[in-house]
């Protein structure tokens, strides 16, 4: 019989941790979708990596009713048609497949690697941060010398500016999800020996420039659009997000990052990021993407296994950092 929860009824049915296999909680969602999650609210990539098992698995199966399925960090958004395919047989159905998953080191997940271009402490996002001390806090603790670099530095026990941007160019960026807003990438570091984290601001921003980049606890998080925001601004890139379709990039869908994408960021000036941005609306700009390259799951976590002590030692380092600073 399903293991339905006696406390909370959005739960439909659990299934409980084997193995390697993490534990799986079934829910409803309203009528049309039911959201799955795996393990804990903690951040453990390897969860995201059976996420995208699972899809794949999804996709082999063909479930009749299935319409859609939006993979996130450690869970899944799954739309389907329940007049086609009722909530408790897709549950079942979705049990079954974790059978069907290989095992985390043996997964083989299907990525691009996109370089992105970006000009750090840049004009546009200086111009918005500027505005947030004049009109909406001016004794902003993570706001030092007009941006917010020298604050994350200091919060991770960095000696300045330019560590942060070295650390931020040093490893690529995994695109765990698309998420809170279209073509918003959700990002985080495959190499964790530079995994910087920071608070978010408070009280949020009421501006941030489209392009703007900014990191919130360990995320990453590319402003699709100019909007309100959390993040800690280091910079700004290019165009990820377009309606008007004006470059090839953009032809098949405006939203240009998928799931699973890796992002390398490439530094320039701000002279020559507004350049690239008018060859991007032109349509004469070449976004450098390789498709298809594949994360092979056991020689990461053998990487990640490789530099296990230091990973410790910067997290001690940044422990004590955190002890001296001011929280927004």
């Amino acid at each position: 019989m399903p293991q339905a929860s006696q406390v909370n009824p959005s739960v439909i049915d659990t299934l409980h941790a084997a193995g390697e296999r993490p534990a799986v909680v079934y829910r409803y969602a309203g009528d049309r979708f039911l959201l799955l999650e795996y393990g804990e609210m903690v951040l453990d990539l390897t969860m995201n990596f059976r996420i995208f098992g699972l899809n794949e698995a999804i996709k082999r199966a063909d479930i009749d009713g299935v319409i859609e399925t939006v993979p996130a960090l450690r869970s899944m958004l799954i739309q389907y048609d329940s007049l086609r395919l009722p909530t408790r047989e897709l549950v079942e159905t979705l049990k079954k497949l974790e059978d069907a998953i290989p095992s985390v080191d043996n997964l083989s997940i299907p990525s691009r690697r996109l370089e992105l271009p970006m000009a750090f402490a840049d004009q546009w996002t200086r111009s918005d941060i500027e505005r947030y001390v004049k009109y909406t806090r001016q004794d902003a603790p993570n706001v030092i010398n007009g941006h917010n670099i020298e604050y994350i530095a200091s919060y991770n026990g960095l000696k300045d500016v330019e560590e942060v941007i070295q650390y931020l160019c040093a490893t690529e960026w995994w695109n765990a999800c698309i998420g809170f807003w279209p073509g918003l990438p959700f990002m985080f570091p495959l190499d964790p020996r530079y995994a910087i984290v920071t608070p978010k601001y408070n009280p949020t921003r009421p501006w941030t420039p489209e392009g703007a980049v900014g990191i919130g606890g360990p995320c990453v998080a590319i402003y699709p659009v100019a909007s309100p925001g959390g993040y800690q601004l280091f910079g700004r890139t290019i165009p990820i997000f377009d309606l008007q379709q004006r470059n090839p990039a953009f032809k098949a869908n405006p939203i240009l990052l998928k799931p699973a994408d890796r992002i390398q960021w490439v530094r320039v000036t701000d002279d020559e990021l507004e350049a690239i941005r008018a060859r991007v609306y032109d349509g004469t700009y070449r976004y450098k993407l390789v498709e298809y390259e594949v994360l092979n799951v056991k020689a990461y976590r053998r990487f990640l296994d490789s530099v296990k002590d230091e990973v410790a030692a910067f997290q001690r380092r940044q422990a004590e950092a955190v002890k001296h600073i001011p929280i927004p």
